[in-house]
């Protein structure tokens, strides 16, 4: 509980980040009753609740909770397997192996989310049309995007396969020790990248109908068996090291793959016949013109995750700081990936509650979603702070425990921000303000490369997470201003609202 106390004392400041939910005059404090009869003095009315942003485990909470967990199990999942590769690849008790694959494991991650601009996207129109019970133009969006989304990810695989080394370049110097794992990793790895395209279109669709249970089986049932083919196809019987790695996640990918496609055809969110035919360009001008505010967001937040790797990858020739920034960011992800999910649940409820109940209701929900973002954010930084002693799960190696334990104590104090930042940007993706949302980013990854150079210089690994500090110190403002001045859901653009 001291470890807590701390970050716990943060909140009520925190929530001063946060405007007020409206009230309307009919639930004034200061308005009284009727004059009673008689010539009596006036009775004040009783003062209705005041809206409150933290969670008070109300009716909204629950409507919050019942959609969020089966979404923040999914979520995890994926980390969980990745600290389990982590715990694989460092059981073969190479700092070289664990920084190469980590090194092809963020090329692989930054090509794919620089180009999977669509479900940010996808989410929020899908959830509208289902909202206006209007399950034809949902059916249209889903196959609009899925069509993008082979393309996108056919591109991307081959470019992967065939340029592989042009590609880990971002990442290591020419003649990186780590690139005798890192190369093979990425090759086997890219045969993924359409599947997990197509994938993460689907989880879209599920989740813009509000349904966060079917991919939470669909990604169960996948990771478990990436779990499971880890070790048998890295060590025995296979013996094929870190390209055992690789193939199991691609083995997942494919599984996961054809879930999707089989439960969106047979709970018909999509045709079979539509599947297999292209959409008129005009119908996909809508996704990409929301796709390219999304994609410059994409970009800016990838160039930012290499830099880094770079940095880190360019310590020492020994691999050791590589490794120890890998174990840091797989705990900091742990606690990350639940403020993730929260953030996907409100880029599709918000726009549904905006559809079907109006701008009170959304706002009100905005304010309770980034309550839960402050309280979850601080819990799970001092979660992450009771988890150090564990960091020898991760690697045998002390040398590599001791450069990742600071790390991960800067990473445990930046969730408290974080809790902020993600639910106030998956805000910003409900309300469709998608250029807001990319032009904070890029001010924030900008800001984050200058303090990357020269915190790095002064202070090593421990620099680079001071950079990220400021990364999303200026997300946060981007959030706030956004929240009070920019959002529909700002008390003054609401009260323009009701005035026109």
């Amino acid at each position: 509980m001291r470890l807590l106390a701390p970050l716990l004392l943060l909140l009520p400041f925190s929530t001063s980040l946060l405007p007020p939910t409206p009230t309307s005059s009919r639930h004034s404090p200061l308005r009284c009753a009727p004059l009673p009869r008689g010539g009596e003095s006036p009775v004040p009315a009783p003062p209705s609740p005041s809206p409150t942003v933290l969670p008070r485990f109300d009716s909204l909470d629950r409507k919050i909770l019942l959609i969020s967990l089966p979404a923040i199990l999914n979520f995890a999942i994926n980390p969980l397997v990745g600290a389990i590769d982590l715990f694989w690849v460092g059981r073969m008790s190479s700092a070289l192996a664990l920084a190469g694959q980590a090194a092809a494991n963020q090329v692989y991650s930054s090509a794919f989310w620089m180009i999977s601009f669509l479900p940010s996207v996808t989410t929020p129109l899908i959830a509208k049309h289902y909202a206006a019970g209007d399950e034809l133009s949902a059916q249209d969006t889903l196959r609009q995007a899925l069509f993008l989304a082979a393309l996108l990810g056919a591109a991307g695989s081959a470019f992967l396969l065939l340029r592989s080394d042009l590609a880990l370049s971002a990442v290591l110097a020419e003649g990186s020790p780590a690139l005798e794992f890192a190369r093979p990793y990425l090759r086997i790895r890219a045969l993924a990248f359409l599947p997990g395209m197509v994938s993460i279109v689907g989880f879209s669709a599920f989740r813009g109908r509000q349904d966060t249970v079917t991919p939470l089986k669909i990604s169960g049932a996948a990771n478990v068996l990436n779990a499971a083919l880890d070790p048998a196809l890295m060590f025995q019987p296979a013996g094929m090291g870190v390209r055992g790695a690789a193939w199991a996640t691609v083995a997942s990918e494919f599984v996961s793959f054809c879930a999707y496609i089989t439960l969106l055809v047979k709970r018909k969110m999509l045709s079979l016949s539509g599947l297999f035919r292209p959409p008129p360009f005009a119908a996909l001008v809508p996704l990409l013109k929301g796709g390219a505010a999304v994609q410059v967001r994409s970009v800016a937040l990838n160039i930012v995750f290499l830099a880094v790797t770079r940095a880190t990858q360019s310590l020492d020739k020994t691999g050791t700081a590589a490794a120890a920034h890998a174990i840091a960011i797989q705990v900091f992800n742990l606690g990350g990936i639940v403020l993730l999910a929260l953030s996907t649940v409100a880029a599709f409820l918000v726009p549904a509650t905006l559809v079907k109940e109006g701008e009170a209701s959304a706002k009100r929900l905005s304010n309770r979603l980034m309550g839960w973002g402050l309280v979850l954010g601080s819990l799970l930084g001092g979660a992450q702070l009771l988890v150090l002693p564990f960091l020898s799960v991760f690697s045998p190696l002390p040398a590599v425990q001791q450069a990742a334990r600071m790390p991960s104590i800067i990473a445990s104090f930046l969730q408290i921000i974080n809790g902020a930042v993600f639910i106030g940007e998956g805000v910003m993706q409900g309300c469709g303000d998608f250029l807001t949302l990319a032009a904070s980013n890029v001010a924030a990854a900008l800001a984050m490369l200058f303090a990357l150079k020269h915190f790095t210089n002064l202070y090593g690994l421990n620099g680079v997470w001071m950079s990220f500090g400021v990364f999303n110190g200026i997300r946060l403002a981007g959030v706030a201003v956004h929240q009070f001045f920019l959002s529909p859901l700002s008390a003054r653009k609401m009260a323009a609202s009701k005035q026109k």
